[in-house]
């Protein structure tokens, strides 16, 4: 007996070892399936998925709209897309599992997406393609620009505006338990420039996970509304204002923010008052910021905010990660000389970043705008598991997440 105890004791510790393990290269979940066959496309692929390409006859449908509207409300579904450019937007309002797989050779290869500079680029196989904007209010909400928004009903995914936002109705439904991409680029190129709000993606209400996928905008790039969950893992955000933005809760871990340009900040929050300590704010997570290419990078040295609080109650972390000559100096920036919005419930900050761009003086030295965490005022926020929440603030809740490639210190 006491051989035995002694086995489940070594089980249990290499089981945690092993979780703990910090996560290389891309998601390799689906490897089999992303890669390229000559037969059928769907060898390596769950049962049942559904195969999506522009011109292929062995294809189950042209559009990965439809393809998402031939599935029941709650059975998982698997969806393979070929290599292409798919011009539509995608609505996902099911409350079952749902994974979109691109096509890729590069996770079989062990190959990362987001490794780029200002002299390289990266570009999935699968494009989705959707430009839009909301230049001048010509829509009545933001939503209504996005390239791909996961959400259960049209009221769950609003932005709204004042203070907090649209008014939820209280018995909307959660939306999907478990939404995953891999390998998908989502672009919103509706001008050179930032011209409004135009999401590549929006997340509401709903939990969804992108692995070493891209988001391409220039304004208002990620929008996690409402009791949105997102999970963003070897990906690269492009953008030039506010192009993290929302309520929910945000982490992205070993991702590229490519700057297009600076504007406003790279992260704008709402923070809401609930009847639990809730940890809703974007987190990131040894990422790196860096200026989009070598023309643009000489001439925004030292003029990227990191964020400005779209309510007081904002709340950002940039932790690990590399900056770029691209960062303002003092990090974070108040929303405006008449309307700053920070007060001593704005938790804007930073911990442990390194590179040209990062000035830990002047971080200390902006009047309490920025603040410079250290490790135990960060201890709370570290991992995904310190900061998704269930609907209750049932805290812990990363079931959703690819666990291959969750990080748990």
């Amino acid at each position: 007996m006491l051989r035995l105890a002694s086995l489940v004791v070594l089980a249990s510790g290499l089981l945690q070892a092993a979780v703990a393990l910090d996560p290389s290269g891309p998601a390799q979940t689906y490897k089999r399936c992303q890669r390229k066959t000559c037969n059928n496309p769907t060898d390596g692929c769950p049962a049942g998925t559904l195969y999506v390409a522009k011109d292929d006859p062995k294809a189950n449908f042209t559009s990965i709209q439809a393809a998402i509207e031939s599935l029941d409300y709650s059975s998982p579904a698997h969806i393979l897309i070929a290599p292409g450019n798919y011009t539509e937007q995608l609505n996902v309002t099911r409350q079952g599992p749902l994974t979109l797989v691109g096509m890729s050779t590069k996770p079989w290869k062990g190959e990362v997406y987001a490794d780029i500079d200002v002299n390289t680029a990266a570009q999935n196989d699968v494009q989705v393609w959707w430009n839009s904007a909301n230049h001048d209010a010509i829509f009545t909400d933001n939503v209504f620009t996005g390239v791909l928004t996961v959400g259960p009903t049209l009221n769950a995914t609003l932005t709204g505006s004042g203070p907090t936002g649209f008014p939820v109705p209280e018995n909307t439904p959660f939306g999907c338990s478990d939404f995953r991409a891999y390998n998908i680029d989502f672009r919103n190129e509706f001008a050179p420039y930032s011209d409004g709000p135009a999401h590549a993606v929006g997340v509401s209400r709903a939990n969804a996970g992108f692995y070493s996928c891209g988001f391409y905008s220039w304004q208002d790039t990620v929008y996690v509304g409402k009791l949105g969950n997102a999970y963003f893992y070897d990906t690269i955000v492009a953008g030039q204002t506010d192009f993290l933005y929302g309520f929910g809760t945000l982490y992205l871990e070993k991702s590229t923010l490519s700057l297009r340009s600076c504007g406003g900040g790279i992260t704008a929050w709402k923070g809401t008052n609930t009847t639990f300590a809730n940890k809703y704010g974007v987190y990131l997570d040894r990422n790196r910021l860096v200026a989009s290419n070598a023309t643009i990078a000489a001439k925004i040295v030292g003029k990227c905010a990191l964020g400005r609080p779209w309510n007081s109650r904002h709340r950002s972390i940039f932790m690990d990660s590399y900056f770029d000559a691209s960062v303002k100096p003092a990090g974070y920036i108040a929303w405006g000389s008449t309307d700053p919005r920070v007060d001593n419930g704005t938790f804007m900050a930073t911990w442990r970043d390194y590179g040209p761009g990062y000035n830990e003086t002047a971080e200390r030295n902006s009047g309490g705008v920025t603040l410079v965490l250290n490790d135990e005022q960060v201890e709370p926020y570290r991992y995904p598991a310190d900061v998704f929440q269930r609907q209750d603030g049932t805290p812990g809740y990363v079931e959703w997440i690819d666990q291959s490639v969750l990080f748990s210190g």
